[in-house]
């Protein structure tokens, strides 16, 4: 019966109606079940910033103390009989009793600490201490043999040592000074250890913070731009309220989050324009399982506008996002692994890609002679790509991975000549068409 369930239920994940696009990718039948799949797997993040108990240094010293407490039960017996003895023998007057009483507790004792002393030594001292400590040590050792065999200390005409106690008295004052001035070095040293171990937990906390907030923002958009069966129904002041939420979540969290953000916008199509009843404001199917796109009338559920200017989002990955129409003035997108991402009719100004990866990115529409940046009064063409390219003027191109011989003549052409200098491969016989 069991083994009917579960093929039952393979059954049913199999036959799940789902689409293959033209890069082989399955394609939900809308984008909020996207929306939904990629809040989820938000909690498996938090999963691994949460510390494990099993590999925490607190837990391990808890063990070694439990291992390495006094497992011979007989060796505390014969310890505190001996110590008994020993009291009697004092009590008695009886000489033999008390010294044979107190070896046996040295003996006893020292057997029973010395196993534990390892551990306490390798847990308390840090590996660059213990040989510093064991040296110095041995510093001492040898200046006060080398003291006490040479001819300094010997009686005239013997070859007797004599003792200076001034001298051995003014050494254990230096040793004790020497001594302080470790113990204040330890100190320092376990209050800077504290400080590195408060902050890392700190910033831990942060990082879990703003994994659960992130995942509120999401399960909140998904809530709001969709109905109980699961279609788009976004009218005006649902679209206002969830830009508003993007708007106040984007600004507070770092480049990692923002980057999750944008990938989840950008899988659930809530930022791409979608096409519409002209008269009820109703998305509109494409007849493949998904909304269909309009470049030129769309409406999207959230428009970036200028969330994104002179963001930080260095070493990000924005693979596959929809980035067209966003305002990313000033926007730091080194390192950025930006495969296949739109950049159509971005402004891009003064930004910075820097070492970042643009295999794929879509700067214009049409050919790369034709197409021409942004325009605030021209209407775009996307056949001719005319008004549909990113405004590229001053963005710093140096390194930049995977650069395309149409992007290449694109940036070279519209870039200007400050930022023509740091394209990879040079523009050499491509025009500047910028002008400056």
């Amino acid at each position: 019966m069991n083994e009917n369930f579960n093929s039952s239920l393979a059954n049913s994940s199999d036959s799940s109606p789902t689409l293959e696009n033209s890069n082989g990718t399955k394609l939900a039948i809308t984008p909020v079940k996207k929306a939904k799949e990629y809040s989820n797997s938000v909690d498996n993040d938090i999963e691994h910033l949460l510390p494990n108990p099993s590999n925490t240094n607190l837990y391990g010293l808890v063990n070694n103390q439990i291992d390495e407490g006094p497992r011979n039960r007989l060796g505390s017996i014969i310890t505190l009989a001996a110590i008994a003895l020993m009291i009697l023998g004092l009590a008695i007057d009886h000489v033999l009793l008390g010294y044979t009483s107190a070896i046996v507790v040295m003996a006893t004792s020292i057997q029973m600490i010395w196993p534990s002393w390892g551990k306490v030594w390798k847990t308390l001292i840090p590996p660059v201490w213990r040989n510093l400590i064991v040296a110095c040590f041995g510093m001492l050792a040898a200046i006060v043999g080398l003291l006490m065999l040479s001819g300094a200390n010997q009686e005239p005409g013997t070859r007797n040592i004599q003792i200076n106690w001034d001298a051995i008295g003014a050494l254990g004052e230096l040793i004790g000074a020497l001594g302080q001035v470790l113990i204040a070095i330890i100190a320092v040293y376990v209050a800077w250890r504290q400080y590195v171990i408060s902050k890392d937990l700190t910033i831990q906390q942060n990082r879990i913070t703003q994994q659960q907030t992130i995942d509120a923002y999401f399960q909140g958009v998904s809530d709001l731009a969709m109905d109980e069966k699961g279609f788009l129904e976004d009218w005006p002041q649902e679209r206002a309220i969830a830009e508003g939420r993007t708007a106040a979540i984007i600004k507070s969290v770092d480049a990692e989050g923002k980057g999750k953000i944008l990938r989840f916008l950008s899988q659930s199509k809530l930022v791409a324009p979608i096409k519409r009843d002209r008269q009820l404001g109703r998305p509109i199917l494409d007849g493949n399982g998904g909304y269909a796109e309009d470049r030129e009338h769309g409406i999207r559920v959230i428009d970036l506008g200028v969330m994104l200017a002179g963001a930080d989002l260095t070493k990000t990955d924005l693979r596959w996002t929809e980035l067209s129409d966003a305002n990313l003035v000033r926007a730091n997108l080194s390192g950025c692994d930006l495969v296949k991402a739109n950049f159509s009719r971005t402004i891009l100004y003064e930004a910075s890609l820097v070492g970042a990866d643009v295999k794929g990115v879509r700067f214009f529409y049409g050919s790369a002679e034709t197409a021409t940046p942004r325009s605030r009064t021209n209407i775009p063409n996307y056949q001719t790509g005319i008004c549909t390219g990113a405004v590229v003027e001053n963005v710093n191109f140096t390194g930049v991975k995977r650069l395309s011989d149409e992007q290449r003549y694109y940036c070279c052409a519209w870039c200007g000549e400050k930022s023509r200098r740091t394209i990879p491969g040079g523009c050499e016989g491509i025009p500047n068409k910028l002008g400056h």
